[in-house]
């Protein structure tokens, strides 16, 4: 696996497949830190797994054949993609829908491993040293760390990339550069980053040490936000390849790769060829995989994973089905609320819409009792709050008591929970008393706002996957009163929709790392509201939540950390921005049998990608020989 905070969200940042998530730590998780030597490797909130000797990553095969291909339609998210489609080689940028898989073309200064949290090691960077004020961060650069047309990784080229970034970059990036005081490179091998002192200074360094690492000479001449239709000249373990835009993308490995026999890349990469393939719906890309057009699915679709493995190439052992557990703190996926509308603007409104979603009977009746209820952001963490809240955490929210709903001073809110028969009359009498109490009223057995203006609700999506959840929740809305529909537009509608905040409601994930600190911001604060582009799909504009995310930025202890988060649970639960969903601790891979994967799998992912290889004696079956 390789990391970077520029790209990726299953839950978690995503590069090549597996997944880590990029560490949002507090800013006390680097006082241990060794100032004034040079490092090969920073674990900001204790030691290191790996020492300055070490050979590979315990999740890897060193010895890890090279050859084959894999092909999927796991697309990595970035920052401007559209899930079933694309129309630019930038994935860094707001225009356009970026392809998958483009963060494998680029080297980074620094990875993580997928067994730890929050270590970094030197890529492109042999050593990091470290100011004793640890504002300033310098990186020395490898002098083998070549582009893929052989000419030299210079500290310009890294110093161009961040630079390009903040002031052209996708502005989910470009905030947190902006807090980056000074780029200079000292000379050809040593660049200096120095953070401002009222920075979130772990994430500034996160997001600097995994900056895609881009040629300056390349880029001299052309616009770095326009929409780009030729592979950009890299400097990570694969290049472009074909490509059809909206259809497919490959990805060839480099042949004598620069970094192939460093630790932190040994018996990685291993696959010839990765190939994403693009589907208009997942019944199409699920047929392809049936056929081997596609020779790795992760599937998410319960009734898929119940119902449909029982075609001819599985039941032979010729296709082979695998669940593997995921320690990953768990992202919320919900429905979010575009509170920018003023039907949204009453937390009573949004609460009593929530009530009327009945999980057993979706979870029973449509998703084959698979999941378990996500009630919060922080699911498998212990920053989710739980209980009534301690002495700390009021002490958070006590100055905001007349802005807060009483609620969040008692038992963090829980979403009922049903017999799973599909008949809530109790809850939909709640929900109804809830929203008179809002000042809506009923016409002819239709809900009115107190504006006047039907209660009405557009559930947008580009896919037709999660149309039996919606259709149950739809049910039960109507039966009230509320005028609910569910729409489906194509990827470029939906991806420009979002980006405007075009919608009623939509399902969207949110992944918190253990260690959130500045980089939260672009999900909660008040400043992400309005922009385009932004994270903050919901448009969390509160007071409250702002002056706690400072809280998690600024926190000067771990015990600080978590009581800031939990606080911020709290908030968010309350204030019903979200309806969440469900989660699942493990995943579902299925892939045809022409693979061997590690002895060892990384905790925090699959690691299928970057970890796995073709059996020699499959080469020639994948399609790829040399």
């Amino acid at each position: 696996m390789m990391t970077s905070p520029f790209i990726g969200r299953r839950d978690f940042l995503m590069l090549g497949g597996a997944v880590l998530a990029v560490p949002l730590l507090a800013r006390d998780a680097f006082a241990q830190l060794e100032t004034g030597t040079p490092l090969h490797g920073i674990s900001p909130f204790g030691d290191l797994k790996y020492g300055p000797d070490f050979e590979h990553f315990d999740y890897v095969n060193p010895d890890a054949p090279k050859g084959g291909r894999l092909s999927t339609q796991l697309a990595q998210w970035s920052y401007n993609q559209a899930p079933d489609t694309f129309d630019t080689l930038n994935a860094y940028v707001l225009r356009g829908n970026g392809a998958a898989g483009m963060g494998l073309t680029f080297a980074t200064l620094m990875l993580g491993s997928a067994d730890e949290m929050g270590a970094y090691y030197g890529y492109a960077a042999e050593s990091v040293t470290v100011s004793e004020d640890r504002l300033t961060w310098l990186f020395r650069l490898r002098p083998e760390a070549v582009f893929h047309d052989g000419t030299p990784i210079t500290a310009d080229d890294v110093a161009f990339s961040i630079e390009i970034l903040r002031d052209e970059g996708h502005e989910n990036l470009a905030s947190t550069l902006r807090q980056i005081e000074e780029i200079e490179a000292i000379d050809d091998h040593t660049l200096s980053v120095r953070i401002l002192p009222t920075a979130g200074i772990s994430t500034v360094f996160t997001f600097a040490a995994g900056c895609p690492i881009m040629s300056r000479a390349w880029w001299e001449g052309r616009t770095f936000d326009a929409t780009l239709s030729e592979g950009p000249l890299g400097s990570g373990p694969y290049r472009v390849g074909r490509f059809n835009f909206g259809t497919f993308i490959e990805f060839d490995r480099v042949d004598n790769d620069w970094a192939a026999d460093l630790p932190v890349m040994r018996g990685r990469y291993n696959f010839d060829r990765l190939r994403y393939d693009y589907f208009r719906d997942r019944n199409a890309s699920f047929e392809a995989f049936k056929a081997g057009v596609i020779l790795f699915r992760e599937e998410f679709t319960s009734r898929n994973w119940a119902t449909d493995y029982n075609f001819p190439a599985l039941l032979d052992g010729r296709v082979k089905q695998a669940e593997v557990p995921d320690e990953t703190p768990s992202a919320g996926q919900a429905w979010f609320f575009n509170t920018r509308r003023d039907k949204f603007s009453d937390p009573r409104v949004r609460q009593a819409i929530g009530l009327l979603f009945d999980f057993e009977w979706t979870n029973a009746n449509i998703m084959f009792d698979s999941f378990e209820r996500s009630m919060s952001f922080f699911e498998m963490t212990e920053h989710k709050a739980e209980g009534l809240p301690d002495e700390a955490e009021l002490a958070l929210l006590e100055p905001f008591r007349e802005e807060l709903p009483e609620t969040v001073f008692g038992e963090p809110y829980v979403p009922p929970v049903s017999d799973g028969s599909g008949r809530i009359r109790e809850r939909q009498r709640e929900a109804i008393t809830m929203l008179e109490e809002a000042g809506c009223t009923r016409e002819g057995g239709r809900l009115v706002l107190p504006s006047g203006e039907r209660l009405t609700i557009e559930f947008l999506n580009n896919s037709q996957t999660f149309e039996p959840h919606h259709n149950a929740f739809i049910r039960n809305l109507q039966q009230v009163g509320i005028e609910a529909s569910f729409r489906i537009v194509d990827a470029s509608q939906y991806s420009l929709r979002t980006r405007q905040f075009d919608f009623d409601m939509i399902v969207s994930r949110h992944s918190m790392s253990p260690f959130p600190s500045r980089g939260i911001r672009q999900s909660f604060g008040s400043e992400t509201a309005n922009a385009p582009g932004s994270m903050n799909l919901a448009g969390v504009a509160h007071p409250a939540v702002d002056a706690i995310l400072d809280k998690i930025i600024a926190a000067e202890s771990w015990d600080e950390f978590r009581t800031a988060n939990r606080a911020l649970d709290r908030i968010l639960r309350a204030q019903h921005y979200y309806i969440f969903q469900w989660y699942k601790p493990s995943r579902w891979l299925a892939f045809w049998d022409y693979y061997d994967r590690p002895a060892i799998s990384p905790r925090f992912g699959h690691g299928v990608l970057d970890t796995w290889w073709t059996r020699p004696d499959q080469i020639r079956a994948t399609g790829i020989t040399g």
